[in-house]
Order: C-alpha cells, then structure tokens, then sequence
C-alpha cells in the first residue's frame, strides 16, 4: 500500500509512505463523498479514532518489548502483523540463552506524520510510523561479532553491546468508538546501529 501526499512548498505529490500488507484482502473499502473521493481523519484525535496514533504507536513498541502483554494486545486484536511482531520479540529476546539479553524499546518517532481515511465500515484505516531499539548485550568477558549485514554500521569491531534503529511503516483498522484496532501491515528496516 502506497501513501502519497501533497507538499505544500512545491506542490508537488510525493510518496510518503508504503507498508507490506500481510492481507491485502484486510484493506477495508473506503467511504466516498459524491464527488467519489475518500475522507481523511485526524488519527491523533480521540474524536475520530478510538485508539489515537500515539495509542497505536505505543502498542506496537510494546509488541516488540514485551511481546504484547503490557498495551500490545490490549489495543490490536489478533492478526498476522501483531503476531509477527510478537514472534520477534519471542525469538530475538531468546537469542543470546544465559549468555546475553535483547531489550527493544520505543524510541523517538523520526517521522510523525499520519495518514487516515474513513472507510465504509465505520472505522478508520490509519497509516503511521514508528521507531525502535534493539539492544543487545553479552556477559562480561564476552564480545559480539558483527554480521555481515550489521557490518554497513559497526564495521568488524566486536563490541560487549551494540543498539539497533528500526523504522517502521504501520497500518492499523481503527475503530471509531471503543473496540480494539487490527494491524493489518507493517514494514520494518534498520536505519542505524552502533556499538
């Protein structure tokens, strides 16, 4: 799914976003207006969307952090997308057994603009970002060795620790009154790392 925006220096339509839907069967149909165009929302406003966009962010930082357990799974119902995002946390934070820990954390949102449209349902399809650490660490006495793909940041150095950036594009069904939000999709790329 693609997002484009307008800028309003040039004029000019740019992508803004664009995440892996991991249904795209799940896209829900938007309500049109007579002239058949779509109807953006406020996805930061509790007037329109249940779940605001700091609410959705949130619950996804805790799908990574705790694997849902603290807001991650009160706010989205069950889908693939929450799932997948679980089943990071379950299988990154393991990683290291007795010898080391992986801790994700939300961090500051580079870019945190949203994207919403009413749909024909009642709800909102809402199209946001977010930003998280991973951070892994070994026992004294022990060192990392940089993969090759973590190379591109931390050189061949080995390190005690290391902290990854990801940024992520996320889409979420919000409902409008009180109910929970279903991701949909969402696409993570690391943007930093360093020891």
């Amino acid at each position: 799914m693609l997002v484009m925006a307008e800028q309003a220096k040039t004029k000019r339509w740019e992508m803004v976003a664009t995440v892996d839907l991991n249904d795209p069967k799940k896209l829900p149909n938007f309500a049109l207006d007579a002239q058949g165009y779509a109807t953006a929302v406020d996805a930061s406003s509790t007037k329109n969307v249940a779940a605001p966009v700091d609410v959705l962010r949130t619950a996804v930082g805790d799908n990574f952090a705790t694997g849902g357990d603290i807001s991650g799974k009160k706010v989205f119902a069950s889908s693939k997308a929450s799932a997948r995002q679980i089943k990071v946390h379950d299988e990154t934070g393991t990683k290291f057994g007795t010898r080391g820990t992986t801790r994700f954390s939300l961090a500051v949102t580079e870019y945190p603009d949203s994207y919403a449209l009413k749909t024909t349902d009642g709800q909102a399809l809402v199209v946001f970002s977010h930003t998280h650490t991973q951070r892994d660490a070994v026992a004294p006495g022990l060192e990392i060795i940089p993969g090759k793909d973590d190379r591109a940041w931390l050189g061949t150095t080995n390190s005690p620790y290391f902290t990854y950036t990801f940024t992520c594009s996320d889409a979420a069904t919000v409902p409008t009154t009180p109910g929970k939000s279903t991701l949909i999709g969402s696409t993570c790329r690391r943007t930093d790392a360093h020891a």
